[in-house]
């Protein structure tokens, strides 16, 4: 499995509006000046978001993005899981229940079985609030 760019700066970006202030806006051009990723990139990606449910716009000369929910409230999984879709290791394991006339004999599946099982329990453990926190301890850490 390999996370595409999209996923990565979807993450990035749920990261930026994790640590605005509360209730403030932020604009797709501030969040791509921050990052350094093409604005017209990250409008597709905010889409998808939005579509998710993950994040609000609001229009006008004072408008931009936030989140819907609290960071504590979104993991790293089911935001890449909106932008990259099933991110099973295998494409036997996209299926539930396995689709794969092999399943029942197949030991390498236990593998992949155990591999996505890791996967999972790291991004679905781990949320855009820790996130936030750790990317604030490196700001102090680092004198910012």
């Amino acid at each position: 499995m390999k996370i595409s760019t999209r996923g990565r700066y979807a993450l990035r970006l749920m990261l930026e509006l994790a640590l605005a202030p509360e209730g403030e806006l932020v604009t797709i051009k501030s969040i791509a000046a921050r990052q350094g990723i093409s604005d017209k990139y990250l409008e597709q990606i905010i889409t998808v978001l939005s579509r998710a449910g993950f994040v609000k716009s609001m229009r006008g000369s004072q408008g931009g993005y936030r989140l819907v929910k609290a960071p504590s409230d979104y993991t790293v999984g089911m935001i890449l899981r909106a932008i990259e879709g099933n991110l099973a290791p295998v494409a036997c394991m996209e299926d539930a229940p396995n689709q794969c006339p092999r399943a029942d004999t197949c030991v390498t599946l236990d593998v992949w079985k155990q591999l996505d099982g890791a996967i999972a329990g790291v991004i679905d453990n781990i949320t855009l609030a820790d996130l936030a926190q750790k990317q604030l301890d490196k700001l102090i850490s680092h004198g910012n």
